[in-house]
C-alpha cells in the first residue's frame, strides 16, 4: 500500500466519523468504558473527603451504618452488598453513546457569582456527574475514589421507571387504565385505603392518605422501610393497611409519599405476573441498551422495594435520561411520557403549587420553566434533569448529609439551568 493510498484510507475513516458523531476528531464512540483522553475522569478525594473516610478508603459499613457520614460513599456504591437484591439484566451488546472532548468549562449563574463546574464539584460532595446531549457524552466527572463501573444508587429516582413500566402495561393491556383501582389487581388490598386508590391518584402522589415523610427516623416512612426488609412481618400489600385514614380527597393535594409507589409496584407484579426487576430488564433496560446489570433491593418476603434503591452505574441513568428526553424513543409509549412529565398549568400539581418549587407528573418532578423540563430526584442529592427540546441530560449521584431541604439542591439546579443555556438553548432552535 502506497502513503498516498493509506492517506487516503485515513481521511476516509475520518469523514465516517464525522458523520457518525457530527465532529470531527473530538468525539468516540463509548460503550462499556473509556480509556481515552476523552473519557471519564476520577478523583479520589472530595470535599470533607476525610470526614467521608477517604483515610480509610472509604469503608463499606453494615445497613445499620447508612446515614453516617464515613460509610456513605461506599453504602452509596455498594447498596446490594449490604441488602439483599434482584438482578435487571442488560442486553448483549450496549447501546453506543459517542463521547465529546470537552473541557467542561460551561458556567453558570449562583448567588451573584459566575461559578464552573470543577468549583461546583470542589463544594458539594457529588459522587459522579455526567452530562450528555443527544446520544454524547460530554462530561463524566467520579470523586471519592468512585468509578465508571460503580452501582450508584438512585433512592427515589426510581420511582420514574416504575411509572414508565405502568405506561408500557397499559399498552400491553395488562393493565386497563389509570382510572382503575390498586385492588382491581391486588384482591390482596381489597378494602384498605390504598387498594381503594385509582392508579392515576398514586402516579401523582395524591392518594389523600395520611402518611409522614420527613426522613428524619422517627416517620412513617422509616417505620414502613424498617418493617418490609423483616421476613417475620406481613407483606407490603398487608404492611400498607396500617395507613387507612384520608386527610384529603384523591387527586387533589399532592403530598409525596413512598407507599403510593410501593402499591404501584405491587400492581405491575400482579398484573404481569413478572418481577418488577425482570419487568424494568425486558421492557426499558434491554430494549434501551443499557451496558450492565443493575440491582434492585427487595424486601423480606422477596418483593423489590418500588420506591427505593435501584443502583446503577451513572451512563445508563443517562441512557435512561435521553430514552426519556427523546419521549421514549420506540421502548415506552410516546403519549404517556408526555402525559407522565407534565403537569396541567392551574392544577394542584403544577410548578410552583405542588410544592415551591418543582410540580409533579407521573412519578416525576417537573420544572417551573417556559418549555417542558423534568427531573428525577433521589434523597441525599441523587438527581436526573431531562429537557426534551435540546435532548440534554444531567446525572447527578451524590451523599449530602441532609436527606432532602439540602441548600446544596439550589445550587445544582442553577447549574442546570447555566447548561441550559450554554449547551441547551442553541440545540433546540
Amino acid at each position: 500500500m502506497t502513503f498516498l493510498s493509506a492517506l487516503c484510507r485515513l481521511r476516509m475513516a475520518a469523514a465516517i466519523c464525522v458523520l457518525i458523531t457530527g465532529t470531527a476528531a473530538k468525539a468516540e464512540v463509548s460503550g462499556a468504558a473509556s480509556v481515552s483522553p476523552c473519557g471519564p475522569s476520577f478523583s479520589q478525594s472530595g470535599p470533607d473527603a476525610e470526614a467521608y473516610g477517604a483515610g480509610r478508603n472509604y469503608p463499606l459499613g453494615t445497613i445499620a451504618d447508612r446515614a453516617k457520614q464515613e460509610y456513605m460513599v461506599a453504602t452509596f456504591s455498594n447498596f446490594d452488598k449490604l441488602l439483599p437484591a434482584h438482578a435487571v439484566l442488560p442486553p448483549a451488546e450496549p447501546s453506543p453513546l459517542a463521547r465529546a472532548c470537552d473541557s467542561g468549562g460551561w458556567r453558570y449563574d449562583f448567588d451573584g457569582e459566575r461559578r464552573t463546574i470543577d468549583q461546583y464539584l470542589a463544594r458539594h460532595p457529588a459522587t459522579g456527574l455526567l452530562i450528555a446531549r443527544d446520544s454524547t457524552i460530554l462530561f463524566e466527572r467520579y470523586q471519592y475514589g468512585r468509578r465508571d463501573t460503580d452501582r450508584l444508587l438512585s433512592n427515589s429516582m426510581v420511582k420514574t421507571m416504575v411509572a414508565m413500566l405502568v405506561g408500557i402495561a397499559i399498552k400491553e393491556g395488562k393493565i386497563r387504565s389509570v382510572e382503575d383501582l390498586a385492588q382491581d389487581y391486588m384482591p390482596e388490598m381489597k378494602g384498605s385505603a390504598y387498594g381503594q386508590t385509582s392508579l392515576r391518584a398514586l402516579l401523582t402522589m395524591s392518594a389523600g392518605i395520611a402518611f409522614s415523610e420527613r426522613y428524619d427516623g422517627t416517620d412513617d416512612a422509616f417505620a414502613f422501610s424498617r418493617d418490609l426488609r423483616r421476613s417475620d412481618l406481613p407483606n407490603a400489600a398487608n404492611l400498607l393497611r396500617r395507613y387507612s385514614a384520608r386527610d384529603a380527597p384523591p387527586e387533589t393535594k399532592f403530598a409525596y409519599a413512598g407507599t403510593q409507589t410501593e402499591t404501584l409496584g405491587l400492581v405491575l407484579t400482579a398484573a404481569t405476573g413478572k418481577r418488577l426487576a425482570d419487568y424494568l430488564s425486558e421492557k426499558i433496560w434491554k430494549p434501551m441498551g443499557a451496558e450492565d446489570e443493575a440491582s434492585w433491593t427487595v424486601d423480606g418476603h422477596n418483593q423489590e422495594q418500588a420506591y427505593c434503591c435501584l443502583a446503577a452505574r451513572l451512563r445508563d441513568y443517562a441512557r435512561f435520561g435521553l430514552l426519556l428526553a427523546r419521549d421514549g424513543g420506540s421502548v415506552i409509549p410516546q403519549a404517556w411520557v408526555i402525559e407522565a412529565t407534565t403537569a396541567p398549568e392551574g392544577s394542584f400539581r403544577a410548578p410552583r403549587v405542588a410544592t415551591p418549587f418543582y410540580g409533579y407528573g407521573y412519578q416525576t418532578w417537573i420544572m417551573p420553566a417556559k418549555r417542558r423540563m423534568f427531573a428525577m430526584l433521589g434523597t441525599n442529592g441523587q438527581a436526573i434533569f431531562v429537557d426534551p427540546a435540546s435532548k440534554l441530560v444531567l446525572v447527578h449521584t451524590a451523599v449530602r448529609l441532609k436527606p432532602n431541604r439540602d441548600p446544596a439542591a439550589r445550587e445544582l439546579t442553577a447549574l442546570w439551568f447555566g447548561l441550559v443555556r450554554e449547551l441547551g438553548v442553541a440545540a433546540a432552535r
